[in-house]
């Protein structure tokens, strides 16, 4: 089977510099794709910087231009946007991967610890997107991929802020899906299990050896490719492996319009109540809505 090439695809990967960012810019350029390397600013000869990784791309025989810069500026992706052009004459991609960790319990946090996780996480990834999103709505195309994790989906002991922030780059990957869709530009998520500087003090070394991050790349190259038809999807990825994780409600039941519902019927229903034997996919938060009023489930 032939595989098709990213040729004359521009790309920016943020937060490129080592781990999982690093193996999607060098995946991206060995599939032919023209890459804008983001890493925080380091000296040239940091192994994490955005020159070393674009030093690696080009002898290779890849094309790649650095652009070391802080995400969660507010001039972020004027800054990225204006790289791309540049160097490259156009942009088609966007890989949200800047990110930080944190492992502190909530009730040891102040509201300022919490605000410095999402200022990266979440506005960061807000500051890259914007003008990039908005020039890719205008040139009808684009596809965009923000880095969620386990925690953003299902919460982590632990790790409040990282998974309250991961959380909500769901949301915005879903607004940006619906919004941008008809305008040509795709947005996703990928929640990745992958070796990384961040993760590597949690797991062993058998499990280590089974997730390196090259085994993430090519789906993130995929989601960024042209012909891809996801648009507002979430991928857990990882070990070789690809699952999707969706939203979804049960069916719920129907506890009647009296307002002075015994608390003891719920305690009664509670298993009924949250089986997901028969569950529904909203498309959107208002289809959501029409459809829980539109619902008939069994009385509770």
């Amino acid at each position: 089977m032939t595989d098709r090439s990213l040729e004359n695809r521009v790309v920016v990967v943020t937060g490129a510099g080592r781990g999982l960012g690093l193996a999607y810019a060098l995946d991206l350029a060995a599939r032919g794709a023209s890459v804008v390397v983001n890493t925080r600013p380091k000296a040239a000869d940091d192994p994490a910087s955005a020159e070393s990784a674009v030093r690696r791309i080009q002898d290779a025989g890849g094309k790649a231009v650095a652009c070391p810069l802080a995400v969660e500026a507010d001039d972020a992706g004027d800054h990225l946007l204006a790289a791309a052009l540049d160097a490259f004459g156009r942009i088609d991609g966007l890989i949200n991967n800047a990110g930080v960790p944190e492992a502190m319990s909530l009730h040891k946090q102040t509201v300022q610890q919490v605000r410095g996780v999402f200022d990266i996480n979440f506005y960061g990834a807000l500051a890259a997107t914007l003008p990039i999103y908005r020039h890719m709505r205008e040139q009808g195309a684009g596809r965009i991929v923000m880095t969620t994790s386990a925690a953003g989906l299902h919460g982590v002991h632990g790790m409040t802020a990282y998974s309250a922030s991961k959380a909500a780059l769901i949301g915005l990957m879903r607004v940006i899906a619906l919004e941008g869709g008809p305008k040509g530009v795709h947005a996703n998520a990928v929640a990745p299990y992958a070796l990384t500087g961040m993760t590597e003090k949690y797991i062993d070394a058998d499990t280590a050896a089974a997730m390196p991050a090259e085994l993430v790349a090519p789906v993130v190259s995929w989601l960024v490719s042209e012909e891809c038809p996801l648009n507002g999807e979430t991928l857990v990825v990882g070990s070789g492996k690809v699952r999707p994780a969706y939203r979804i409600e049960g069916q719920g039941l129907d506890f009647g319009t009296e307002p002075n519902i015994p608390l003891s019927r719920f305690d009664a229903a509670a298993e009924a109540l949250m089986s997901l034997k028969t569950w529904t996919r909203p498309h959107d938060g208002n289809v959501a809505f029409d459809e829980f009023f539109a619902a008939r489930p069994p009385k509770g």
